[in-house]
């Protein structure tokens, strides 16, 4: 298969994986529709607030497999080429990240991108991705607002990146993924400029 070919049908495939809405078939599993639900966003930290800590766990690391899965098969696919290996993985990483914010087998009605992104990154540039995680993770105990949380690994991602010696390409499509996830938060950010934002421990 020509390399050109498989590198476009494994960013489709990225695609499909993102779209596997893991908070929807969790939540489904206690018995819970987490769309009519909290805050009704499908993702881990509404599944935190309305069914508890372990299925939020279950959601958070499986959401950031896609990323990692994602940016997985294209590089795979990209591997021919001899170069770009890193750029390629964080295109096939927004596939999966477009992917969970409007799945195709949920309406197009999905996530906000935090998790597969982090997952993204785990591939592409683990000491960035494991700096993010732990930083969401830090930020959110200490605000109780995973939106926080999110918004201020948004912030950090790219200096970490440069700073790791990431640069070209795979800037333009990581800075991609953080502005869908940005976009994804407006509602959070209008919420928390309002003083109304939904706490993680709600």
């Amino acid at each position: 298969m020509p390399t050109g070919l498989a590198i476009v049908l494994a960013l489709a495939a990225s695609y499909v994986v993102g779209s596997i809405d893991f908070a929807v078939i969790v939540a489904r599993m206690h018995g819970v529709d987490i769309r009519t639900e909290g805050s009704g966003n499908p993702g881990a930290s509404n599944v935190l607030r309305t069914i508890g800590k372990f299925p939020a766990a279950m959601v958070f690391v499986l959401d950031m497999l896609k990323g990692f899965i994602g940016s997985a098969m294209v590089t795979v696919a990209a591997a021919d080429t001899g170069s770009g290996i890193t750029h390629w993985a964080f295109a096939g990483g927004l596939a999966a990240v477009v992917g969970h914010c409007y799945p195709l087998f949920h309406k197009f009605k999905g996530g906000k991108g935090v998790a597969t992104g982090a997952g993204v990154l785990l591939w592409g540039s683990p000491i960035v991705g494991l700096i993010d995680i732990a930083t969401w993770f830090l930020v959110v105990a200490l605000t109780k607002t995973a939106s926080i949380g999110s918004l201020v690994i948004l912030v950090i991602t790219i200096p970490l990146l440069i700073w790791q010696g990431v640069t070209g390409p795979s800037l333009v499509w990581i800075g991609l993924i953080l502005v869908l996830v940005l976009w994804r938060h407006r509602q959070n950010i209008t919420r928390m400029a309002r003083g109304s934002e939904e706490k993680v421990s709600a």
